[in-house]
């Protein structure tokens, strides 16, 4: 490629060599070339600020994104370390009735349970061996818990007792007093002569429903007794 400044010196040349015919060289000169590019202008100003745009469209259902299925739980992590102790709560509300107790013995309202019976023999006919001994005649007798079939008595009342007995015989005489399983003590008398009177007594604590009564034996039965335990007061 031939450079300007080579092409304008040889279109002068030409237009030089040619002077003798005026009208062989154009009036006009040659275009100039094309300047070189400005240095960039600086940014302009920010413009107005425009005016606020519609509201968007909202979507239907069907095209609103859709909710992804729940995943599956992740493994159990390492036990935290124990909290402190909170303050202490408030006291819960009244809780509902208990179920009805079961009916108390029949009595009168303010007065006070009680229990005592007074009985007799009714019979000179020794009792058998290592039997209870039966009084039949009954003087005194509250709410019946002496049982003149079996000769027990029956604890109705809990408490302590006080328990004696008397008899009069013409032979040795011992008795036993039981107290369910348990011999509590025993009244025997050594001595061989024609008439014999016999006391005892022995004071007990008795839970409900726990039964005493006397028990006859002969002298050779109460060598060893095996005696149970007895509460005194």
């Amino acid at each position: 490629m031939t450079h300007p400044c080579c092409l304008l010196a040889a279109a002068l040349s030409l237009c030089f060599s040619q002077a003798t015919s005026i009208e062989s060289c154009p009036a006009g000169g040659i275009p100039g070339l094309p300047g070189f590019p400005g240095s960039p202008g600086r940014d302009g100003r920010d413009g107005v600020k425009g005016e606020k745009g519609q509201p968007g469209v909202l979507l239907d259902d069907a095209l609103a994104p859709l909710k992804g299925a729940k995943g599956e739980p992740g493994m159990a992590g390492i036990s935290g370390k124990r909290g402190q102790s909170g303050d202490p709560g408030q006291a819960g509300g009244r809780g509902l009735p208990g179920l009805p107790g079961e009916p108390g013995d029949s009595g009168t309202v303010g007065a006070q349970q009680r229990a005592a019976f007074s009985v007799a023999r009714g019979t000179n006919q020794y009792p058998d061996r290592s039997s209870v001994i039966r009084f039949t005649k009954v003087i005194t007798n509250i709410n019946n818990d002496y049982n003149t079939e079996t000769g027990r008595f029956r604890c109705r009342v809990p408490g302590t007792y006080f328990f004696v007995f008397h008899a009069s015989l013409d032979k040795r005489l011992c008795v036993q007093m039981n107290l369910g399983q348990n011999v509590l003590s025993l009244f025997c008398d050594h001595r061989q002569t024609r008439k014999q009177v016999t006391s005892g007594g022995l004071t007990v604590h008795l839970s409900k429903d726990e039964e005493v009564w006397l028990e006859s034996k002969t002298y050779g039965d109460t060598r060893s007794p095996r005696v149970g335990p007895v509460m005194l007061d």
